[in-house]
């Protein structure tokens, strides 16, 4: 079973992503903030994350900085929710390969396509 982290400090929008990733049959772990997802992930690393942007103690931009310099096994995909779309996040994220964007709130159907692309791709 893949292991998914969501880090999200609005416990609606992880309650509704846990209960849909879990009936997709996902594991899926879930955080409030940056801090509490690094201390997540050097307990289990998990094969994606999920992150807000505008989050308390550490938001996703500076966790998926840390991520990249400390856990490059975790380069695969991150994707980032948020609701800002404008030139600054989509300059930060272009050197990113890995780092996808999109736009809360999040499309079930788009992510659920880029899941099974994302997993399809890693079993290659």
């Amino acid at each position: 079973m893949k292991k998914i982290l969501i880090a999200d400090d609005e416990p609606h929008v992880t309650m509704v992503l846990k209960q849909f990733l879990e009936r997709s049959d996902y594991q899926v772990t879930t955080v409030l903030n940056g801090q509490q997802a690094l201390a997540q992930i050097a307990r289990e690393m998990p094969d994606l994350l999920i992150t807000d942007v505008q989050m308390p103690k550490m938001n996703g931009i500076d966790l998926c900085e840390v991520i990249n310099r400390s856990f490059p096994e975790l380069q695969k995909l991150i994707i980032v929710m948020t609701s800002r779309t404008d030139g600054d996040i989509r300059t930060w994220v272009k050197p990113y390969d890995h780092i996808e964007l999109m736009e809360k709130p999040l499309s079930m159907r788009r992510l659920t396509s880029r899941l099974n692309d994302f997993f399809a791709q890693q079993s290659e």
